[in-house]
């Protein structure tokens, strides 16, 4: 971990961890080989660590072991702290299942080789990640929408490459992001209003949305400041640390290409899915990329492709392709839309926007006279390394409306009001709410600088019902909730219900993200879920 340059914002060279043990929590602050250079929040913590957290803030706790069994006598050559030692510079910015000389060595047939490609044990690193040369305290929010510094993502080749398309501008020692992209060189405001025109975003009707292909998701970071939380992902590849400058700015990003596994989020999750010429051949594969945007978007949601080959006959000599292969590439993107009962709402100029109808039964009924074939899974949501197939996901049977955000964040999310959800009725969910609404009080006694905007990146790592994360909710951070593969509950889908974000993981191997991108970890009966495993 490389010393920050100064003490104030926010920095990931000591990384703020909170673990609930019990019902009482710790801090823990990465970075064992830094001597000093350490922010206020870092001092509260290791205080707090060193006295020991006071747990009178939340009452009737337990500290009884919840491990059974006979505890033996430690040894204490044993119970010796272990140290683990920097890694070469070379792994500065080393992302384990995306690692590019590994990736070359898997097929490029439908990106396979941008997909997660994890490392077996023998080649597995046990050293600490070093931060690059003159690595800084990234700038706070809202700073940090607009300016990354240079240091802490050393990478310039997309201000030469997206020059004339706005993406991103290399001025003294900082990259700026003036907001546009490829299909919006005048900037992503103007881009958002146009969707913003046919899609209801201003009434928190919309509120999650998935971006494919993101680039340095500008789309995302403008869509923050009207209420909307995108998870973006683009994969690891020429275009150098496309995510990593997304997590630099404090969007919401991941690693990830839409290739040969299906995506990892539950199915009827998001309210829009968004592709800006994301190089995804939509028409090509029978439809099948298109059959998984659908699986994740909810009943009603939205899906909008802007550029190629929307509006083709206008377009197709700017864009210097034969018309009669962006012809033909429409055409198959219209007959899947058709075939998944999604309404084309509009299209105008590069943009064509589809709402995903809400009337599943009737459309179940069309779709079993056109033969459609539908996947067997008895899972929607089992996608962990589960191939994608050409196959079309049926909604989830659910009761009760979508509510705007923010009330969605704490109204009985649909899924749980049915009984989707084995073993969580609504009471189960509301003292779940009342529990994190407490301990989040707590750590707030602990440490004052939760909602300072000091912490901006936030994850979860078994995120449960994601109330911590609602708990926590402001303007000025976001959380990555995670749902671990071998949770004993599915419960990904009621937090995107909730208005919020996440993922699914299996904590045994690397995230998709990379080095010093979250500025705050938090944990609950992890390790009790991962032992013995």
């Amino acid at each position: 971990m490389a010393k920050p340059s100064s003490a104030n914002g926010r920095t990931r060279s000591h990384v703020q961890i909170f673990i609930v043990v019990g019902m009482c929590c710790f801090f823990y602050i990465l970075g064992a080989w830094q001597r000093s250079g350490f922010g206020k929040g870092d001092s509260i913590a290791l205080e707090i660590t060193k006295k020991g957290a006071d747990c009178n803030v939340v009452p009737n706790l337990s500290f009884d072991s919840h491990h059974g069994g006979e505890v033996s006598k430690i040894d204490e050559f044993e119970s010796k702290s272990k140290v683990f030692e920097p890694c070469d510079a070379r792994y500065i910015d080393y992302t384990p299942c995306q690692d590019q000389r590994r990736a070359m060595t898997f097929p490029r047939e439908n990106m396979n080789y941008r997909e997660r490609h994890c490392p077996p044990e023998e080649e597995k690193l046990h050293c600490m990640i070093p931060a690059p040369k003159g690595y800084v305290t990234p700038f706070p929010w809202p700073k940090s929408h607009d300016y990354v510094p240079y240091a802490n993502a050393p990478y310039k080749s997309l201000t030469v490459e997206k020059a004339i398309q706005n993406w991103i501008q290399y001025e003294g020692n900082v990259f700026r992001f003036p907001g546009g992209g490829t299909q919006f060189p005048q900037g992503a405001d103007r881009y958002i209003d146009q969707l913003a025109s046919v899609i209801p975003i201003k009434d928190g009707t919309v509120r999650t949305a998935l971006d494919t292909g993101c680039g340095v998701a500008s789309w995302g970071a403008y869509l923050w400041s009207r209420n909307v939380i995108a998870m973006s992902f683009a994969p690891r590849d020429s275009h150098e640390a496309q995510v990593q400058f997304a997590l630099e700015r404090g969007v919401p990003a991941v690693i990830g290409v839409l290739g040969t596994i299906k995506l990892p989020y539950p199915s009827a999750a998001f309210d829009m899915a968004h592709c800006s010429r994301c190089l995804i051949p939509w028409g090509a594969n029978d439809g099948m990329y298109m059959m998984e945007v659908d699986r994740v978007l909810r009943p009603g949601g939205y899906w909008v492709l802007s550029g190629p080959p929307i509006n083709w006959k206008i377009n197709y000599k700017a864009w210097q392709r034969p018309k009669e292969d962006l012809e033909e590439e429409q055409r198959k993107i219209e007959e899947t839309a058709k075939l998944l009962c999604w309404e084309k709402k509009s299209e105008n100029s590069e943009i064509a926007i589809w709402q995903k109808t809400l009337d599943t039964e009737s459309c179940r009924s069309r779709q079993e006279e056109s033969s459609v074939k539908f996947c067997e899974s008895t899972d929607a949501n089992d996608v962990w390394y589960k191939k994608m197939e050409v196959c079309v996901t049926p909604s989830p049977k659910v009761s009760g409306d979508y509510k705007p955000f923010p009330e969605r964040l704490y109204a009985i999310p649909p899924r749980i009001a049915s009984g989707s959800v084995p073993g969580v009725s609504v009471e189960t969910y509301q003292e779940d709410n009342k529990k994190w609404k407490k301990h989040v009080n707590a750590y707030k006694k602990i440490n004052r600088l939760l909602d300072t905007g000091r912490y901006r990146n936030i994850m979860d790592m078994n995120a449960g019902l994601g109330s911590f994360a609602a708990a926590i909710q402001s303007s000025k951070l976001w959380v990555m909730n995670v749902v671990p593969t071998i949770a004993e509950k599915s419960t990904l889908g009621v937090i995107y219900e909730r208005g919020l974000i996440g993922i699914y993981h299996d904590w045994c191997e690397g995230f998709s993200t990379y080095p010093r991108t979250y500025d705050l970890i938090h944990s609950d009966s992890l390790f009790s879920l991962y032992k013995d495993k």
